[in-house]
């Protein structure tokens, strides 16, 4: 069986609304995955909620609600939201669905019977806000605990440990000798620079029931309920062992069956940089005892800020995704997040800064080039398409070879910029002809012919090359060429592929243009 090319999103902490980092991400998820379907590739895309922890159980109580209801409501509204934002996503995997606690209770069990655990008492502070144990090394030089981490409590727990000390050589030799396995370069250096000068401390794998009962049963002592980030994490593999996949561990996965399919190991975990040591020491070292392969990559986005601030709900300084896509449409949306921000650094959030790239870039280049394009074909020749002309073949296929590099290796905002220079290109390509002159003089007919293939076969490559970014767009780009299906398939781009006497669908606006509200 082929292995599917395997990518996921971290899980949402199910205690609120999404907003626009869970939007970005998921955009980029499903825009990698959109690329390598396109490329010939089956993909198989993850994504989904994570619903047990402290948090979950108190928002619950605050509402009235039994915490499983309260899940159930609020995963209605993530996975409309991931609806909204046009994701091609394979699965949605709920951390209270059997098929993945069975997973982690098998784990739990055989870690278990390996010695992998411990039990101690726990005396020190606790950040109910994180649901994480906090020691001296985390307070600031006045004795408080910084406001991320909310009320901080004293507490005296016993609970089971996870030993993580014991492999923290491997795992930075691992990292050494495996360069690629956390992206970009500088958040390899910081993990490795976090494990060479920090002696790693065991994990703590359990809650007292007692504190807490919304969470997974210990399935050796019933007075525990497991650590949510241990639960949380295992959903990347406990999808493909409930499917039988064959580089699961056998102990741990299902019977084979028609739903069988080769994921394992992840090509691509996507998450944010606040929960890349979650994912680059204890993950890799939770697998290593599981006895699976490592995923190939860990690649790791930053933050985003609205007018250069943080986002905060109590001052109102936020991004809400939903009221965007309403407004100006969801491939808006898309486009603006990946071609503002690079994957790696954090970005900004402006709406003036929104509503310029969509008028500019979006409107007065792509929306333009493509309707004037096939406007003057309708209009000078009918809608058929003339006589193949190879005048723009070269400018196309180096940006065809450019675009699918730079998606090889995943630069979203590198492959978008190289799609706009296509567009400038051919844009400029209109002035310089000047097609609408041409048409004034029946002896320029033929020099007509050729700038008006150019310029129709330019907006069909477009239509290939944006399909990943912008599916919406781009489909409608193809109805417009009179074309059926979506331009999905990248082998699409290629050059000389719209016969002469094709006839062309009725173009209309991709991006209307938006009166400019005075600030």
């Amino acid at each position: 069986m082929d292995k599917r090319f395997y990518l996921t999103t971290a899980i949402d902490y199910v205690n609120g609304q999404p907003h626009l980092g869970h939007a970005y991400e998921k955009i980029i998820a499903d825009v990698i995955a959109r690329s390598r379907r396109s490329f010939g590739q089956r993909a198989f895309f993850l994504t989904g909620l994570d619903e047990h922890g402290q948090k979950v159980q108190q928002a619950a109580v605050a509402e009235g609600k039994a915490p499983q209801t309260y899940c159930d409501s609020l995963a209605a509204v993530w996975q409309d939201f991931a609806a909204a934002l046009e994701l091609t996503n394979d699965d949605f995997v709920r951390t209270t669905q059997p098929r993945h606690k069975a997973v982690v209770q098998a784990v739990l069990l055989r870690l278990h019977a390996e010695g992998h655990f411990y039990q101690a008492v726990y005396e020190g502070f606790y950040s109910t806000k994180e649901e994480t144990f906090l020691t001296e090394k985390d307070r600031r030089p006045d004795g408080t605990f910084d406001p991320a981490y909310g009320e901080v409590v004293k507490l005296q727990e016993r609970n089971y440990y996870f030993r993580l000390s014991r492999h923290q050589e491997w795992l930075i030799d691992y990292i050494e000798q495996n360069p690629s396995f956390v992206a970009p370069d500088y958040r390899r250096n910081e993990v490795l620079g976090f494990l060479k000068n920090h002696t790693l401390e065991d994990l703590c794998i359990s809650r007292p029931v007692s504190r807490l009962n919304w969470g997974i049963p210990l399935p050796f002592d019933s007075e525990y309920v497991t650590y949510v980030w241990f639960d949380a994490l295992t959903n990347y593999i406990s999808i493909p062992a409930s499917m039988g996949d064959a580089a699961v561990p056998d102990y741990f996965r299902s019977e084979p069956s028609e739903k069988t399919q080769a994921l394992w190991p992840a090509d691509i975990h996507i998450l944010g940089k606040d929960i890349l040591k979650f994912h680059a020491v204890c993950w890799p070292i939770m697998l290593k005892a599981m006895g699976a392969p490592l995923p190939k990559q860990i690649l790791v986005h930053g933050w985003w800020q609205k007018d250069g601030q943080k986002m905060s709900k109590t001052t109102g300084n936020v991004v809400d995704p939903m009221g965007v896509i309403k407004e100006w449409g969801v491939d808006a949306f898309r486009f603006y997040v990946l071609r503002e921000l690079a994957i790696g650094p954090d970005g900004n959030w402006t709406d003036d800064g929104f509503r310029s790239r969509y008028s500019s870039e979006l409107a007065n280049g792509l929306g333009n080039l493509v309707n004037r394009s096939l406007s003057m074909l309708c209009r000078y020749r009918d809608g058929l398409v003339p006589p193949v002309s190879d005048e723009l073949a070269e400018d196309v296929g180096k940006a065809i070879s450019e675009t699918r590099s730079l998606l090889e290796r995943n630069e979203l905002q590198a492959a978008l910029i190289e799609i706009w220079s296509l567009i400038s290109r051919a844009n400029q390509y209109v002035d310089q002809t000047a097609p609408f002159k041409l048409a004034k003089d029946p002896g320029h007919a033929q020099r007509l012919d050729q700038v008006l293939y150019n310029l129709v076969e330019v907006c069909r490559v477009l239509s290939v090359l944006l399909w990943p970014f912008l599916p919406g767009t781009a489909t409608r780009m193809f109805a417009q060429l009179g074309l059926t299906g979506a331009p999905d398939s990248f082998a699409l781009a290629t050059w000389g592929q719209l016969p002469p006497g094709h006839r062309i669908g009725t173009p209309s606006p991709l991006f209307p243009r938006k009166d400019q509200p005075q600030r």
